[in-house]
């Protein structure tokens, strides 16, 4: 009997103690989302239209940096492109009726040389049966007489490529040509209008690393934002406290220096414990856990309210919505 009081009493000592530490608000500090943005090209700033601390809109410029190094880079590739285009049209259409009456009339005279060559060939040869003329001579009309028809030969290949048209082969190769080429002017067009930054989202500018005239580097971060939308609160849960909320469990956040509380809803809760090895744990260890936790703030004026204040909240420990995830 004595030994079943001690045990009762021990429970309800280590349960006045867990409600003790249930009842210690979670602290941290009030966050907004932080945006980097970069430049994407080793370029010269020309122009910071903004400052730290101002308030800008999704879409307004930021920063530009010079833009005419790609500029011409993008000229360069639309003519090449625009060259394919019109290579392409002109196989699809395939060949005027000018050129096919053209190499119809260069045929009817390679026709007529190759016809005169072979008679002069057959001339040559019938004076030299006669001994009238050399076995050179002869040799040279018969030269004479092959290039001819070499040449009426050719004649006749140009007109009947030309009367069949073009190739569907030849038209393939001229489309992918002009894709691969539309596709470098896209590409050359993203960098190009990169070369100015913008605000990816309502927000305000907390940092410009770089100044007007600066080259930065590719890839250096030239403009920090912090996003208006959402704000929340960066809080570290006891244990104890760690195992009755979820995502969308209810809290009540106090700021210092600000009367009332502001409505909060957690949004993300961190699975493995902050500061404590969880290979390492006694129980005595366990009642120092702290889990990560992120809460949506919402209430009046809370727009306003700066980055990096102190914080406390409190959930609502007996109401746990369904989780999200």
């Amino acid at each position: 009997m004595r030994r079943w009081l001690v045990a009762a009493c021990l429970g309800l000592a280590a349960g006045a103690c867990r409600r003790d530490v249930a009842s210690i608000p979670a602290v941290g500090t009030l966050e907004r989302d932080r945006i980097e943005l970069t430049a994407e090209e080793n370029e010269p700033i020309v122009s910071v239209p903004v400052k730290e601390g101002d308030v800008v809109a999704a879409g307004e410029v930021l920063m530009a940096l010079d833009d005419r190094r790609l500029a011409a880079q993008l000229a360069r590739a639309r003519a090449s492109r625009d060259e394919l285009a019109a290579r392409l049209a002109e196989l699809e259409k395939g060949p005027r009726a000018e050129r096919i009456r053209e190499a119809r009339a260069r045929l009817a005279g390679a026709e007529s040389e190759a016809s005169n060559a072979q008679s002069e060939f057959d001339r040559s040869r019938a004076l030299e049966r006669q001994a009238v003329e050399s076995a050179a001579r002869r040799d040279q009309m018969r030269m004479q007489r092959d290039a001819a028809v070499a040449r009426r030969d050719q004649a006749r290949a140009t007109l009947e490529e030309l009367e069949r048209g073009t190739r569907l082969e030849q038209i393939d190769q001229a489309r992918g040509a002009l894709a691969a080429a539309a596709a470098t002017v896209d590409e050359i067009q993203v960098r190009f209008e990169r070369l100015t930054v913008r605000a990816p989202r309502l927000g305000r500018v907390d940092s410009l690393p770089f100044k007007l005239g600066e080259r930065p580097p590719a890839g250096a971060v030239v403009v920090v934002m912090l996003a208006a939308d959402p704000t929340y609160a960066r809080v570290y849960v006891p244990e104890a406290v760690r195992v009755r909320i979820a995502e969308g469990t209810r809290a009540s956040v106090t700021i210092s220096g600000r009367d009332g509380a502001l409505d909060g809803r957690v949004r993300d809760l961190s699975h493995e414990a902050a500061f404590t090895p969880y290979f390492a744990l006694t129980q005595h260890d366990r009642g120092r856990l702290s889990y990560l936790a992120e809460v949506d703030v919402s209430g009046p004026d809370v727009a306003t309210l700066p980055t990096g204040v102190p914080v406390e909240v409190r959930f609502e420990l007996e109401t746990r919505a369904v989780s999200a995830k």
